[in-house]
């Protein structure tokens, strides 16, 4: 309990911390003291990580669904937007003094003093000539610096809006590139897969691989049946729905899982729990999806009929509730001479399923890194991020999902619909 509480410190002061440096560089160094803008920016800096906090602990905190949806937009796409501003900010800590040399030298050329020509004096009148006025250029002084003096804080304020307001642009039009493309629903990728065992009749055989569809507060039915129709229109012969479904209870969320009943496959369709699913009633919603016409495979296989056996793992996390992945239930006694596909949410687990002689796992829950830099703090924590990859005589394919968790934005980590087509070495 000390730690959770020492940790938490940490993170709100972190928190904190950013918030200020963005509140520094993005209004007070950009606006005068007292004004409008000002007032408002820091309103803003204030208000913002407040609905990004209320929208993270909603869920948990049985808050009705309704608010959820109303704290999510702000609160969630604040996050985002926050994270590449601070890296804008950031780089612009770099371009900032060569900014501020550049015009050093361009202003005292643009601003220097020119002394006004003498007047003619009249010849008629003599007159002892005037003591020369000390010019821009006059040697005992040097060149007039007192204009190029009274620019710098101007010179200060221009640099930091340019650099402040190239931050923002960044930032937003980063964010908002982003949430279109998961808006817009994923597209199909494609993915030959060679296993040995596969005999001829099953060469050519098609897996829609779908993960981390992540309904929500929200992403909810429009998102779904964006899928469904994306998923139909590849004609697979089987559907993989990898876990992490949702981010709600059935109650909340029932309605916008419904498309999912619309899924067509030669061989059906199949389902396995997520971590998320644990977050929102797992039994509840293996109840519900077999109601739609999905099949839970829940530590459990079968033979399919082109000639593979097909298994399914509960998720790790359902350990906390007893329910975690049972490799040995689910291949301990079947015959290795069959290759086997098993669906299993986290990567983490591709080590069992080399023990257990599995010829290809289908995963998810990474979502690719979703928000770059996210992926290197992927890498750490999962064998593989995205892609194809061998494990011994185990080839492990990670699907970057088709939703994502909290801000609804994906940034160098597209979402995706995987069709995975085998490959006979008989054929």
């Amino acid at each position: 309990m000390v730690v959770l509480l020492l940790v938490l410190v940490v993170v709100l002061a972190l928190l904190g911390a950013v918030h200020w440096y963005v509140w520094r560089r993005l209004v007070r160094d950009v606006t005068a003291p007292g004004g409008l803008p000002r007032r408002l920016g820091t309103a803003a800096v204030v208000v913002l990580p407040l609905f990004s906090l209320a929208a993270l602990v909603s869920s948990r905190a049985g808050v009705p669904f309704r608010l959820q949806q109303v704290l999510a937009w702000p609160g969630q796409m604040w996050l985002a937007v926050l994270l590449y501003l601070v890296l804008a900010l950031l780089v612009g800590e770099a371009v900032r003094p060569l900014l501020r040399t550049r015009l050093a030298r361009r202003t005292p050329a643009a601003d220097a003093v020119t002394a006004p020509e003498p007047a003619p004096v009249p010849v008629s009148i003599p007159a002892a000539a005037p003591e020369p006025a000390p010019t821009a250029t006059d040697p005992a002084t040097g060149p007039a610096t007192g204009p190029a003096d009274l620019t710098d804080p101007s010179r200060r304020l221009f640099v930091s809006r340019v650099v402040g307001g190239a931050a923002a642009a960044v930032a937003l039009g980063t964010v908002g590139h982003g949430t279109y493309g998961v808006l817009r629903g994923p597209r199909v990728k494609r993915v030959t897969v060679p296993l040995a065992k596969i005999p001829r009749a099953a060469h050519g055989y098609r897996i829609a691989v779908v993960s981390d569809i992540h309904l929500g507060p929200i992403l909810g039915r429009a998102h779904t049946e964006r899928i469904v129709d994306t998923i139909n229109s590849t004609q697979p012969d089987l559907i993989a729905v990898v876990g992490d479904l949702v981010d709600g209870t059935v109650a909340d969320l029932g309605s916008a899982a419904e498309p999912l009943a619309r899924l067509r496959a030669r061989h059906g369709s199949f389902f396995v729990t997520g971590n998320h699913e644990y977050f929102s009633g797992a039994d509840a919603w293996v109840d519900h999806v077999r109601e739609l016409g999905l099949r839970p495979l829940r530590n459990e296989r079968l033979e399919i009929a082109a000639g593979f056996d097909l298994a399914g793992v509960d998720d790790v996390a359902g350990e906390s509730e007893g329910r975690g992945p049972d490799f040995g239930r689910a291949l301990g006694d079947r015959d290795r001479a069959r290759a086997a596909v098993l669906l299993a949410h986290q990567p983490i687990v591709v080590h069992d399923a080399v023990r257990h002689g599995v010829d290809l796992q289908l995963s998810g829950h990474t979502h690719g890194g979703q928000l770059w830099p996210g992926n290197l703090l992927a890498e750490l924590a999962n064998p593989t991020v995205a892609g194809l990859e061998r494990y011994g005589d185990t080839q492990l394919y990670v699907s970057r999902g088709a939703g994502a968790w909290g801000p609804p934005v994906r940034v160098g980590a597209p979402s995706d619909i995987t069709v995975v087509e085998l490959a006979s070495k008989q054929a």
